[in-house]
């Protein structure tokens, strides 16, 4: 297995099991500067990562970003999202208080899912594909709920739940944006 190779399927599963970009661009950085002083010792990429890449990777990520870490993040990642969805009502209805049924609560679960898993896949919260996944599934969803459930109103929310919903996520949030703006181009 190449180098390039090697690196290729440890980003894939440090994606996938949550590790925030900026940790997989120092990670793979790391790997990728033991793997040519390997080379250059004469020993090949084998010695660096052993029989099996994938475990590897596991095994480093692991190290790198326990679960309870990971969970925390992908909590606080989902409440930020419920509370961007929120904000954004509130601004375009311009009112101090939304009326929240059944339709509103299936739409949010959905969109929280999906952004959850994403999470969970990815290890960063892009405005790509998900969100066109999660608004094209939470949308129908919505009006199924609406249809079968009526419009019965279940509670009111003030504009102040929105902000305190993106508070514990803003840190993340502009971590990796940070990350994002001062990435050097990436490591293949």
């Amino acid at each position: 297995m190449t180098n390039e190779r090697i690196l290729a399927v440890c980003r894939s599963n440090w994606e996938y099991r949550g590790i925030d970009d900026a940790s997989v661009r120092e990670m793979l950085e790391e790997l990728s500067a033991h793997l040519e002083d390997a080379e250059a010792a004469g020993r090949t990429p084998q010695d660096v990562v052993g029989d099996d890449v994938k475990a590897f990777a596991a095994a480093w990520a692991r190290a790198r970003a326990p679960l309870s870490r990971r969970i925390a993040r992908m909590a606080a990642m989902a409440l930020f999202v419920v509370g961007a969805v929120l904000l954004v009502r509130h601004l375009v209805t311009w009112s101090l208080t939304l009326s929240v049924g059944a339709d509103d609560l299936a739409f949010w679960a959905v969109i929280a899912t999906f952004t959850v898993v994403w999470e969970i896949r990815r290890g960063g919260l892009g405005l790509g594909r998900s969100w066109l996944v999660a608004l094209a599934v939470g949308l129908p969803v919505a009006i199924l709920t609406r249809v079968l459930g009526g419009d019965e109103i279940l509670f009111s929310l003030p504009l102040w739940v929105a902000p305190l919903l993106l508070l514990p996520g803003l840190p993340y949030a502009v971590a990796d944006g940070r990350a994002r703006k001062s990435a050097p181009a990436e490591v293949n």
